[in-house]
């Protein structure tokens, strides 16, 4: 029995990803970028946690977003405290979990019509 209706509303999802990439309807992309259901801002110049800049987090910030998925790569890292202060400032929700993890939860939450950006780092 399916746990919810298969019915995206959204412009942009999720359809698979891989080690260096990510497919968003159909379409692959193996540079880092910003996901929002309406919205694609790539590149985005973000390779590693290093690169979590303010001139950087600005595309996100943008967006405004309720939460961010941060994508971090093939296995979850956790950025430094003072960019989780950045987005706390905010009263933005920075939630970072592995990219495979990332593409679900994005097309859940985005099928909820919630107010999600997804931040996928892509090391190429």
């Amino acid at each position: 029995m399916p746990l919810a209706e298969d019915i995206v509303t959204s412009s942009h999802r999720f359809t698979s990803y891989g080690p260096a990439s990510v497919t968003i309807n159909e379409v692959d992309y193996r540079q880092s970028l910003v996901l929002t259901a309406s919205g694609i801002h790539c590149p985005w110049p973000v390779r590693s946690l290093e690169d979590l800049i303010p001139e950087n987090l600005a595309p996100i910030f943008a967006t405004q977003p309720v939460v961010v998925l941060l994508g971090t790569g093939e296995r979850q890292r956790f950025p430094e405290p003072k960019t989780f202060a950045l987005f706390g400032e905010r009263g933005i929700g920075l939630e970072v979990m592995d990219n495979g993890a990332l593409c679900r939860t994005f097309n859940i939450l985005v099928a909820e019509d919630r107010a999600v950006t997804a931040a996928v780092i892509l090391n190429t």
